[in-house]
Formats: structure tokens, sequence, C-alpha cells
């Protein structure tokens, strides 16, 4: 199956929808570092992005036509620092917005689905209508925006053509997706926009949730077995307060999970990193591999306290935001922190431990930070696929 990729950053998305089978025939991202990052790994003739054709530029300069009919697959990223809850929240006001270019991709080259994510502050009530906008404009991609015509207007107008009882050009489902609950050792809610052409008839949702927190704190708080599975002494074991609070009701009210909660627990950070020399201890040993190296400076604040060694981790920030790293940090069970290296946070966002990336310290973060994790790409993108091959 054959796919187009937009906003490739450095290739979380896409390495998500390569594993489920999908191949590339354009990838576009115009960040240098990002392009380097990848262009670096095909070098290394990495397989999972080695074909990747990549086109090093503006998406706006960029025309799809040429693929119209062609491509199954249409995903992407659109930047999301417009919606950021860390940014400064100017939405369709901000110049990086460029859903109307993941729309004009669709339109151009109509697709049999499209994916796309962003970050969960897209779902403020401020953005409220202008999340409205992008959903009527994914499902009417043809009706496209007037030169002298506002979005607001463009919006009404949208509106007028959905209640007027046209059928959708694709039918689309949106929903808001925490990557714990799919496997991936970090709580990182991103958003998601699968939409299937009308025409192919495809009934869909999104998959089944495969991990819980219950499931954890079941291990962790009454039966142990998540320490015995990590080797863990009983002198290193830190149990969150709020989980043992939780084992009490789960015990208490349900003798033990409740039914329908997914039985495999949340991978954590121990689980992670496991296999990887502390960068700070080791530093000889972790120099030896890719991208793990020691980064200084660490400190906890308010606010700022870095990823409990056995919970999944918090979410990878860019680091544009305040202190460097954001809240990239590990919080060991004696209460020492440190920053995660790029390796352990590459492991975090679930990317091969082969995958190699360019720059600084501060940059390959952004890149890691901006990611979509890999699994939870690969998760729904092997969910579409399944149903694209039914149809």
């Amino acid at each position: 199956m054959r796919s187009i990729e937009l906003f490739a950053g450095a290739g979380g998305l896409g390495i998500g929808a390569s594993e489920a089978g999908f191949h590339p025939a354009k990838v576009v991202e115009w960040d240098d570092y990002c392009v380097e990052t990848i262009r670096e790994n095909q070098q290394r003739r990495l397989g999972i992005v080695k074909g990747w054709p990549v086109v090093h530029g503006d998406v706006r300069h960029v025309d799809f036509s040429p693929h119209h009919g062609q491509v199954d697959l249409v995903s992407g990223g659109p930047p999301c620092q417009p919606f950021s809850l860390g940014g400064k929240h100017r939405a369709h006001k901000d110049s990086r917005d460029l859903w109307s270019e993941a729309v004009r991709a669709v339109r151009e080259t109509q697709p049999r689905v499209f994916i796309f994510e962003n970050v969960k502050g897209l779902l403020r009530d401020t953005f409220a209508s202008y999340v409205s906008y992008i959903q009527l404009q994914m499902q009417y991609p043809s009706l496209d925006r007037k030169e002298d015509e506002d979005w607001a207007d463009h919006l009404s107008r949208l509106e007028r053509h959905h209640t007027s009882g046209k059928e959708p050009e694709y039918r689309l489902v949106m929903r808001l997706q925490n990557a714990a609950n799919f496997g991936v050792p970090q709580r990182r809610e991103r958003v998601f926009f699968v939409g299937f052409r009308a025409d192919l008839g495809i009934e869909w949702n999104f998959p089944d949730q495969t991990h819980s927190l219950d499931a954890l704190i079941w291990d962790q708080v009454v039966t142990g077995a998540y320490w015995e599975r990590n080797k863990v002494a009983t002198r290193d074991r830190v149990i969150n307060p709020r989980h043992e609070a939780r084992a009490k009701v789960l015990q208490r009210t349900f003798g033990g999970l409740p039914e329908g909660t997914s039985r495999k627990p949340w991978r954590t950070v121990r689980e992670a990193l496991a296999g990887l020399p502390d960068p700070e201890l080791n530093p000889e040993v972790a120099a030896e591999l890719l991208n793990h190296r020691f980064q200084a400076g660490a400190r906890s604040y308010p606010g700022h306290t870095g990823s409990p060694l056995d919970e999944p981790a918090k979410t990878l920030k860019a680091g544009v935001h305040g202190v460097p790293g954001g809240e990239n940090m590990l919080l060991r069970p004696d209460g020492s922190v440190r920053y995660f290296t790029v390796r352990e946070s590459a492991r975090l966002q679930t990317f091969p431990d082969k995958y190699k990336f360019h720059g600084s310290w501060s940059e390959t973060m952004r890149q890691l930070g901006n990611a979509v994790p890999v699994q939870l790409a690969a998760v729904v993108a092997r969910d579409v696929a399944t149903h694209l091959q039914s149809a």
C-alpha cells in the first residue's frame, strides 16, 4: 500500500505506518535537523526509512496532484505549537497552523484513508469552533476555501453544506488516545483524526486499549508481580500513595480488576530503560551506544519533578519552554534526578534502538518531544491497513 507522509518530523508516525505495511511515495518535512535525522539513518541503511523519498521543503510549495488516485494513505501531524498547552495558543492566527495544507493533500490525492494527529491542547474549549472547522474540512475536502473568504465564513459554508443532507466525502472519527494504554512507557495523549473515503463503505472504530493503569497498580501493590518480574529489591520499591489508595478500592469494590479492564499493565520507565547502562554512573559504557550521553544540570522544583522510575514517564516535551528539556527527567527511588539521554527518550517514544538522532542534546530532545510514539502510530495504522485490505 502506498502513502504520503506530511510534517514527518523525526519520523515517528511515518515509521509506525511503514511497520503497518504502508510504503511512502513522498515524505515531506521542512525542518533541517529532522530531515538530517531521516537522511542520516538512510545513509546508515536502516531498513525502515531506507527507501523514503524525502522532500526537504515547505509543504505549501508541494504539488500533490501527480499522486491523485495513486495512494492509499495520507498521514501526518500538522505543526502542533498553535495548540500546545505549553505554547501561546494562537491556533488559526499562528502562521504554523497548516491544517489547511493537510486537507489540500487529501483533496489533491483522494486517498482511501487519512490519519492525522495532534496534541491534546487542540481540544481546549477556546478552540472548539476551529476544531469543528478542521473536522468539516476533512469530511468535505473538495469544498475549498475561496481566496477572499476568512476561516469563519468558510466554516459557515461548510456547516450549510453539511446540514443540507450531502453525503460526506470522508467518514471521520476523532478520538483522544493515551499512548500508555497501548503499551508505550509514557503518559502521552494525542488526538487522532481518521477518515475513510465514503465510497469504500468501511465501518471502523479505534482499536481497543491493550494496557491499563489498574493492572499496573494490581501488580505493584496487591500481588507484587511487577517487582518480582523486574527483580527489584524490597528496599528499592517506591509505590505512589495514590496507587495504594486505588488498590484498596479495587480490592474492596471489585475483588480484583474491574470487568473489561485491560489485563496488561502500563509499561514503566524502568522496563523501557532495561539493558541501558546509567550514563551518569557508567559514562564510558554508555557512550558506546547511539545518543546515550549524560546531560548535566537537572534539578527538581515545583512543577518540574521528573518521571518516577516505576511509572510510565510523564509526557516528553520539546524543551522550548522554561528549563531546557522541560520535564524530561528521571526521578530515582532515592529522590535524585537526572535528564533522560536522547537514547532513553527514544526508548520512551518507542523508536528502534538503531535509529540515530541528528543534532545537539537540546535539538534532538525537541525532535523527540514533538514526535508521535512509533508504537501508538503502528497500532492505529495496522488496524487501518487491516480494514483497507478487507475492503
